[in-house]
């Protein structure tokens, strides 16, 4: 696992941090030939959230990236990821079909499909396909409730679930 990805997960929300380091490196051993997994964004504040939001929108320059507003992302509370794919451990890849260890599953479904079955979404369904999230059951509304209530675990910036 590189250095950035054990960084960003260890910003993760804890009910899953521990998950996700295992299931990166259960990727890792899976993706035999070239490529690894990197995650790329985990936890991301309302503000920055919203910045991201912005783009595109304010600054029509830029492409938009998000349809989702400070505290309507998974990964305003830490529980979700994207990834892209790391080759020869320098070059970044977000295609979804190649198969760079020749196993005959593409390398990107090969994460996707280890963390699904980790009880884990898949942005697919919403067309973000580098998107990995595990929401407890939880609507972000749910969690936005629980935010504006203070339900934080004693100390911490991560809300109870």
């Amino acid at each position: 696992m590189d250095k950035i990805t054990a960084q960003r997960i260890d910003l993760l929300h804890p009910k899953i941090k521990d998950d996700v380091f295992a299931l990166v490196n259960k990727c890792n051993a899976a993706l035999s030939g070239r490529a690894q997994m990197r995650i790329v964004q985990g936890f991301r504040s309302f503000e920055q959230q919203n910045a991201l939001y912005a783009q595109g929108r304010t600054n029509k320059a830029l492409p938009k990236v998000t349809n989702a507003k400070g505290g309507q992302s998974y990964h305003n509370y830490g529980l979700a990821i994207d990834f892209c794919l790391i080759i020869d451990g320098k070059e970044v890849s977000w295609d979804t079909a190649k198969d760079y260890d020749q196993d005959k599953i593409a390398d990107w479904m090969e994460v996707v499909n280890i963390f699904v079955a980790a009880g884990f979404t898949w942005g697919k369904a919403f067309n973000d396909l580098p998107h990995l999230e595990k929401s407890f059951g939880f609507t972000y509304q749910q969690l936005l409730d629980k935010y504006n209530k203070g339900y934080f675990i004693k100390e911490t910036k991560y809300l109870q679930l």
